[in-house]
Formats: C-alpha cells, sequence, structure tokens
C-alpha cells in the first residue's frame, strides 16, 4: 500500500522504508518551537528530567511574541526565563523584542522550516508549516522538553483526508474563506487527529500566504496537521530562503485517505465563522446587521504581506466607522518595515486604525484588544469560543482580511465586492 505526504515524511524521520495509519513510531525532529508562554513550562520539566543540554542549538527556535513586549511582571519573568534559557544553551534561533514576530508567520519567513521537515511547536498552530510541504504539529511542553533534550519525538501515524481542490479563487476571496469553508462542511472534529492533504488543480492558483493561512487552521477541524504538496510556488518561497537543503515528499498514487473532500475553489464565497466555534460558518454577505466594536487585522494566520495589502487597499482613503477600533498587527519586523515603506502604516493611521509591533496579544485575550462584555470583535484570528478575547460574555466572529477590513468601514460585519 502506497504512503501519503504525512506517512512518507514520518517514515524517513524514523528510518522506516514505510508506516502505515495508526503505527506508533519515534520520529527524528528538525526543529522544536516554542514561544513566551509554552517554553518557561518546557524549561522547568526540562530541568526536573535531569537535561543539562539540549540536542541541537542550531535546531530549537524560541519565539517570544504571545505578552511581547511585557505586558505585566508574570510575562516579564516568563521571557526573563526563556532569554536566560536562550543564552545558556547557545540556541541559535532566538527571536526577542526588535527581531521577533508572531512564530508561525516567522519561521517561514526565515528559512528555519522548509520542505520535507519533521517539527514540533508547542503552540496548536504549528500546522503552519505544511504549507511549505514538511510534517509540522503542535505538542504540550513537556514534549518539547523532551524534543530538545533527544531530538525525539513519538507519534501515532495519522490517517489521511484528501481535499481535492479546483478552480480559482474569486477576487474577494482568500485562503481563510477557504479554511472556513471546509471547518464548516466537515466540522471542528472532521479532522481529529488525521492529516488534511491539499491537493488537486487549484492548489496552483493559491500563494503561498493562502497555504500558510489554510494549514494553519487546520486544528480547528481537530487534525494532527495539514499539507500542501511543494510546487513551483512552494520552490520560488523556498529559494534563497532555507536554511537546510529541501526535500521533496510526494503521496503515491496509490495512497490511502478515508475519504476524499471536492473543494470548487471558484464557489467559495466571504465567509464568516460565528461565535462560538469555527464551524459555524456563514456566508458574510448574510450577516449585514450584526454591529462590531473591534477589528483585529493580524496574527499567525493573516498577519502577512498579502492580507496587510488587502486591508491596504480597503481602508486607504476611506475612515474607520465611528465607535469602531481598529487593530492592525503585521506578523514580523519584516512585514512592519514593508507597511512603513509602501505607505500602509500612513494609510491605516490616516483611515484611523492603530498599527502595532508584531504580538499575539489580542487572539487570545492576551492584551492589545481585550474585549468587555456585550462587545462584538470581527478577527483574521483562527478561534472564537467563549471569552477568547476577553470577557465570557463578548463575541469573536472569524474572518478574511477583506471582509474585516471593509468591516471596519462600515461598522457592521459586510462583504467586501470590488468596486
Amino acid at each position: 500500500m502506497g504512503m501519503t505526504m504525512t506517512q512518507k515524511i514520518l517514515a524517513a524521520h524514523a528510518g522506516l522504508d514505510s508506516v502505515q495509519a495508526g503505527e506508533l513510531i519515534s520520529a527524528n525532529l528538525d526543529i522544536v518551537l516554542g514561544n513566551d508562554i509554552t517554553t518557561p513550562v518546557a524549561v522547568n520539566e526540562f530541568k526536573k528530567a535531569g537535561f543539562d543540554r539540549v540536542f541541537d542549538k542550531e535546531r530549537i527556535a524560541i519565539v517570544l511574541d504571545h505578552f511581547v513586549p511585557n505586558k505585566d511582571i508574570k510575562a516579564a519573568e516568563q521571557s526573563k526565563t526563556c532569554r536566560e534559557f536562550a543564552c545558556s544553551h547557545c540556541v541559535s534561533h532566538f527571536y526577542d523584542v526588535g527581531k521577533m514576530g508572531i512564530e508561525h508567520a516567522l519561521l517561514p519567513e526565515q528559512g528555519v522550516v522548509t520542505a520535507g521537515d519533521c517539527i514540533i511547536g508547542a503552540d496548536s498552530h504549528t500546522c503552519t508549516y505544511g504549507a511549505l510541504g514538511a510534517f509540522s504539529t503542535g505538542v504540550g511542553s513537556t514534549d518539547m522538553a523532551a524534543g530538545m533534550a533527544t531530538g525525539k519525538a513519538w507519534f501515532k501515524v495519522p490517517s489521511a483526508i484528501k481535499f481535492n481542490l479546483t478552480g480559482k479563487l474569486p477576487k474577494n476571496c482568500s485562503g481563510k474563506d477557504v479554511i472556513l469553508t471546509i471547518i464548516g462542511m466537515i466540522g471542528v472534529d472532521g479532522a481529529l487527529y488525521k492529516s488534511m492533504e491539499f491537493t488537486g488543480d487549484g492548489v496552483a492558483s493559491l500563494s503561498m500566504d493562502d497555504r500558510l493561512c489554510i494549514c494553519n487552521m487546520a486544528i480547528e477541524a481537530g487534525a494532527k496537521n495539514g499539507i500542501f504538496p511543494v510546487d513551483a510556488v512552494t520552490e520560488e518561497y523556498l529559494k534563497g530562503r532555507s536554511e537546510r537543503k529541501p526535500v521533496i515528499y510526494q503521496a503515491d498514487p496509490d495512497a490511502e485517505y478515508e475519504k476524499t473532500v471536492d473543494i470548487d475553489l471558484s464557489a467559495i464565497v466571504p465567509t464568516v465563522a460565528c461565535p462560538h466555534l469555527p464551524e459555524n460558518t456563514h456566508p458574510a454577505s448574510e450577516l449585514s446587521d450584526i454591529k462590531v466594536d473591534q477589528v483585529v487585522i493580524g496574527s499567525c494566520t493573516n498577519g502577512r504581506m498579502e492580507d496587510m495589502q488587502a486591508a491596504y487597499e480597503i481602508l486607504k482613503g476611506n475612515k474607520v466607522a465611528d465607535g469602531v477600533r481598529c487593530i492592525i498587527i503585521p506578523a514580523t519586523m519584516q512585514i512592519y518595515r514593508e507597511c512603513v515603506e509602501k505607505g500602509y502604516v500612513t494609510a491605516f493611521i490616516d483611515a484611523g486604525a492603530v498599527v502595532s509591533t508584531p504580538t499575539c496579544g489580542p487572539c487570545l485575550g492576551g492584551y492589545m484588544g481585550i474585549l468587555a462584555a456585550g462587545e462584538r470583535c470581527i478577527a483574521t484570528t483562527n478561534r472564537n469560543f467563549v471569552g477568547r478575547m476577553g470577557h465570557v460574555d463578548s463575541e469573536v466572529y472569524l474572518a478574511s482580511p477583506q471582509t474585516a477590513a471593509a468591516s471596519a468601514l462600515t461598522g457592521v460585519i459586510t462583504e467586501y465586492k470590488e468596486a
């Protein structure tokens, strides 16, 4: 029986000729990732287990992105723990204020992760890197600690669902609309501990930013990972960027999938996930009676350059509606700088928005945009659980940058239509 892309990567990293769904394996890791919230817990477990060295200082990445610049004393102490650990073990990929970005945008941008990698991260959205043709998945801080010390992790090989993409997205839609549509179809447990493998002629029409967004939210369908094939778009993105030579894997023609889901990209419409689950999706056009108090454009899902450009094209020369707080967060310092150089930041400020240094802050209800009771936010983030961005009586609506920016101008959820 043939293997899927994910199974081939896992087999190679386990030193096996083949693996099957459900098999337990121990695999070598290319990158172990942590952030300012999860790394301190991992550091404690690392020390508790008696480890005194990391397996490879070049293969560990620690990104301070959730509460940095530090929002309070606890956040400062957590960051201090990360800084001291990174310094004492000479961790090469340590990103602090001035260098950091939101981890899942930063690592691909900096070439830390590449095609064919096996990656774990103590953050659930580590599945993002499947966009590059890698196997990447989120783990707990204890697994991160073991990974930092041994360079290995154990996995149960996931079965797979094939998503056959055809056609091309309408101009007012993006990868966010694709993944919200899929989650709306299959539910938040529709791919539970499975690999979501995206394939088909439609893949070629999706940009790398679209793919990163789609894989980022694979976890919101319960998936172990999401993954795209390596094609010309991937190779162009990785060229001159990857620290290591990419390794390209392709699914076998006779690879086994639990099922195939056909997605016609041309039929996708601007989509919004309403409270309080990502599966509660509706066309944006049906929600125009819902007033919003806040708009957030950013996060590891939609803080990349194409997202900033989409927001700019809608907000430039216009004004954010009275009573709406519009918060825009470029995902990395490189993206922030490009926004400055292209005049996006000036346009955002002129429109009445605020622009923040890279941070995960509002996405998890940390800071930079906490909601009070009864307030509503439309955000380009990835989760809208009860209390996710603040008070348990607040509401979060998930949408694309186009829908979020259009809503900022009207004060109600608005489908963006190109003039």
